[in-house]
């Protein structure tokens, strides 16, 4: 494991030679257990001496942190046999304080205070709440807190679609919540490459992405995680959601020796994903935290073409079908005719109604449903096309 050395801190304004004002740090849990049952407390401590450097540079640093369950199971003495949910939301639930425990520690040696803020989906996705969110994590970095955020798998429940999956999509979701700079993801991997590491010595990095397409996708093939619930595709999907909301991303190896600093000085390091465009404002970074291709409407070709290539709202005439329950004022993913995500966005109607306007003109709406909350199903100022 690469050892922390002594990094000249910077002036109290930020220094020139940093390129981010605002950094959110994801260390993922194969980083900080080693791949192991265990905290790896020297590298812990290595990211709180980085995040110090980086305070006194000036930059803002929030972290989020996976490694509860890894604790918990260092605590109770319990092998990765005990896997299914309930059992998890035990280990997180003692483990968790263990993990926040050796953060405060590690970060008080560098006289820095630290806060937890633990969140599911349902926070981030209910207007009202992610609302309070931001402003309590934009307020404790104004005030030199370092947020410490993870997922509250204690209460997440799978079934009510409330939980992220993973860390790598709740880093997405947050950096674009507190408009970071960059979105930093470390794990125990140098980045992309062309096939997994692990496995394939003849694997190149790939040190920048324009563009996350399907050839992109097939370079992360089924996981390439050995433990923890990541893995190289579910970091490829937290790239495109917050390029998408305009945040870049970079996946780079946790191990390497100062890799924030460095990274945060501008040596290439990783894979660098260019954000697909500038920060979108805050009602339309709110949509895509949201997004969630369990309640969506699946759209024709021509819907597709026009809200993609014309910026056209969503008729219900472009509509084939609708999945899952949602009702209306909510969130929605929009499908194209293979089932690609193209949009996200606030539906007008819930879907018993969308399901009965499907494929009518706008001016039929009323008849349809005795009501009619506007000729669009999603208006395109309430939408994000991806």
């Amino acid at each position: 494991m690469a050892q922390a050395r002594e990094t000249p801190l910077f002036s109290r304004e930020r220094s020139p030679r940093l390129l981010y004002g605002r950094m959110l740090v994801k260390a993922g849990t194969n980083l900080l257990t080693a791949t192991r049952d265990h905290l790896d407390l020297e590298l812990m401590a290595s990211l709180a001496e980085q995040i110090a450097v980086l305070r006194q540079g000036g930059v803002e640093v929030a972290l989020v942190t996976s490694g509860a369950v890894a604790a918990g199971r260092q605590v109770l003495d319990r092998g990765k046999e005990s896997r299914d949910i309930n059992f998890r939301q035990v280990l997180a639930a003692v483990g968790q304080a263990r993990l926040m425990h050796a953060y405060e520690q590690l970060f008080a040696q560098k006289s820095i205070n630290v806060a937890q803020a633990l969140l599911t989906r349902g926070d981030l996705t209910h207007r009202q709440s992610y609302l309070n969110v931001r402003n309590t994590l934009l307020t404790l970095l104004e005030l030199g807190v370092v947020p410490i955020i993870n997922e509250n798998d204690v209460v997440a429940v799978e079934e009510l679609h409330e939980t992220f999956g993973d860390n790598d999509a709740l880093s997405a979701m947050v950096a674009g919540l507190i408009e970071a700079d960059v979105l930093i993801m470390l794990s125990d991997i140098g980045g992309l490459y062309t096939a997994d590491p692990h496995v394939s010595p003849s694997a190149r990095l790939i040190p920048r992405v324009e563009r996350i397409d399907g050839e992109v996708e097939s370079m992360a093939g089924s996981s390439w995680s050995r433990s923890g619930r990541g893995g190289m595709a579910a970091k490829l999907d937290a790239a495109r959601l917050a390029t998408t909301a305009g945040v870049p991303v970079i996946i780079a190896d946790g191990r390497e020796r100062d890799v924030l600093v460095r990274l945060a000085g501008g040596e290439a390091m990783g894979t660098y994903f260019s954000p697909a465009v500038t920060r979108l404002e805050s009602r339309k970074r709110w949509m895509l935290s949201g997004l969630n291709a369990k309640r969506a409407i699946v759209v024709d070709g021509g819907a597709a073409r026009a809200l993609q290539e014309q910026s056209r709202s969503l008729l219900p005439a472009g509509v084939q079908r609708v999945r899952g329950e949602f009702q209306r004022g909510d969130i929605v993913a929009i499908l194209g005719p293979d089932d690609a995500r193209i949009a996200c966005g606030i539906s007008n109607y819930s879907a018993a109604e969308v399901e009965r306007i499907k494929g009518l003109r706008s001016d039929r709406i009323g008849e349809a449903l005795g009501c009619d909350y506007g000729a669009e199903v999603v208006h395109r100022n309430n939408m994000v096309v991806l």
